[in-house]
């Protein structure tokens, strides 16, 4: 699963991908410094896996994990192919999720591509260019759906009015995730589509210093303008958190943070944030050898679950045996655990709960 970090050039998207994924993405004062979209994997920070690791002693512990990908910035105009936008738009397409990032700060030193600061502008610009994509979509997609419509055929007669709805709502500059459809004709006729403002989106407001922790106007203005969207907005100070990156030594990173009133590092909170974002959740396997968080959609049953530590798991499934996170902290064992009376045995039509310590039992 991967999430696009996305906005208008310079506004410190690849700072920020350097600070979630420790590469070193080319970062500078001047538009179009990322070309091709540099991708990092990054570990979903989880306390829970440390009380585990604790409990268990293993020889490894290993974190879940989500793609980040750094795309190029988008100009007024990249849904025609201006700046790098065809190129833009196709890597944007290949994501599961969108962080867009929002300049919210002011300063001199840093050049801005429309000369000013206002988030407001830039998230329209880029929203703007991203629903005239979609909505070459919908045009081509209605294209073919007419003539079968006028046939009688009562699918396309349905397909063509979500289409014909999708249609007015983007040239109302409204994205797909926020125009009012049926969940049976979201599912039929709207999500084969991939849409690239149906995607989830959450907007990253990069603040100063001064910002980090409670906001500031430009911010104000942001959560304002997409109270209704279904979206995240979280506050962040890249270059802040770029400096706390730099800093290898675990004390030396709490003292910065506390300096400037922060708990743990935001670049922390966004990866928790786009890990939600992307419809996942964890479940853990634990045992002297590993330690280990898995990623599993929200819903999936236990024969799923299994399936992503290997397919033969999920043929052969014969049944999971599960402990409740809450418990195997409370009792310190799945010995314990057993004990208590505490550990599940469930089937196949078992929904897998986010924290779940599960074992399966297969036959291949």
């Amino acid at each position: 699963m991967k999430a696009g970090i996305v906005g208008l050039p310079n506004v410190g998207k690849s700072t920020l991908f350097n600070c979630l994924s420790n590469a070193k993405a080319q970062s500078a004062n001047f538009p179009f410094c990322t070309i091709e979209p540099n991708i990092g994997v990054v570990n979903v920070p989880d306390l829970r896996l440390k009380k585990l690791e604790e409990l268990v002693n293993p020889e490894r512990v290993l974190p879940a994990t989500v793609e980040i990908v750094d795309i190029a910035g988008l100009v007024k105009g990249a849904s025609k192919g201006e700046g790098l936008g065809n190129q833009f738009l196709g890597n944007i397409r290949e994501t599961d999720a969108i962080l867009h990032v929002l300049r919210c700060f002011d300063n001199d030193n840093v050049v801005h591509v429309d000369g000013s600061v206002d988030p407001i502008r830039d998230k329209d610009t880029i929203d703007m260019e991203l629903q005239l994509k979609d909505l070459e979509t919908v045009e081509k997609k209605l294209e073919k759906v007419k003539r079968a419509a006028k046939t009688g055929n009562k699918e396309a007669q349905k397909e063509e009015a979500t289409l014909l709805k999708l249609k007015e709502g983007l040239e109302s500059g409204i994205s797909v995730r926020a125009i009012e459809i049926d969940e049976e004709d979201r599912k039929d006729f709207v999500k084969p589509l991939q849409f690239i403002t149906d995607k989830p989106v959450m907007y990253v407001c990069n603040v100063d210093e001064g910002a980090a922790v409670s906001g500031n106007n430009y911010v104000e203005q942001v959560r304002e303008a997409v109270k209704d969207e279904n979206a995240e907005v979280l506050v962040l100070a890249v270059g802040i958190e770029a400096d706390i990156a730099e800093l290898e030594d675990f004390e030396e990173r709490q003292m910065f943070l506390e300096d400037v009133g922060l708990e743990e590092p935001g670049s922390a909170k966004l990866i928790r944030g786009a890990y939600k974002l992307l419809n996942q959740q964890t479940y853990f396997t634990a045992g002297v050898k590993e330690v280990r968080a898995w990623t599993v959609h929200v819903g999936a049953t236990a024969p799923q679950a299994a399936g992503v530590i290997h397919t033969d798991f999920e043929k052969g499934f014969i049944r999971a045996e599960v402990i409740a996170y809450d418990d195997y902290v409370k009792f310190g064992s799945e010995a314990k655990v057993k004990e208590a009376g505490k550990l599940g045995v469930e089937g196949k039509d078992y929904i897998v709960k986010d924290g779940d310590v599960m074992h399966f039992r297969f036959n291949v």
